[in-house]
């Protein structure tokens, strides 16, 4: 039995622990809460500069894709001449140099908006005004060899 003048075990005693225990628990708590948010933010983070290089790798296919078509229309002529009627190989080149044209449009636009917003990213993205003058004169060269192409 314990002495109540010495507070060993008396309830006062026990109500105090509990409240100590729960302070250190609830402390406890809000650290982990805090670790746990800053995880989040920087999964988030790297997420959003997953998202930049896709961006960046899409770009990069579109334009690819686009270079190719370009060879290919211009190439058309002198490797079907003979083999198809003239009609079609001015078809096939003029279509392969319109798809080069629209594949420089589409890359750019895929790349300047690629649905990310929040948060800024950690890696830098590529200037836009390079991106346009790149683009620009992609296209400009596909309208110039659609020219060459019909005559």
């Amino acid at each position: 039995m314990t002495d109540r003048n010495t507070g060993a075990g008396s309830p006062q005693k026990e109500i105090k622990d509990s409240a100590v225990a729960t302070k250190h628990a609830a402390q406890n708590t809000a650290a982990a809460a805090q670790s746990t948010m800053s995880s989040a933010e920087r999964t988030t983070q790297l997420a959003m500069d997953r998202t930049i290089y896709a961006a960046e790798r899409t770009y990069a296919a579109w334009v690819r894709t686009g270079l190719v078509a370009l060879a290919s229309g211009l190439g058309a002529d002198k490797l079907l001449q003979g083999a198809v009627p003239d009609w079609m190989i001015l078809g096939a080149g003029t279509i392969l140099v319109l798809f080069s044209a629209f594949c420089f449009v589409a890359g750019i636009w895929r790349q300047l908006f690629t649905g990310g917003t929040d948060p800024e990213p950690d890696v830098r993205r590529m200037p836009r005004a390079v991106l346009l003058v790149v683009n620009g004169f992609l296209a400009l060269v596909a309208l110039t060899a659609l020219t060459a192409v019909w005559l």
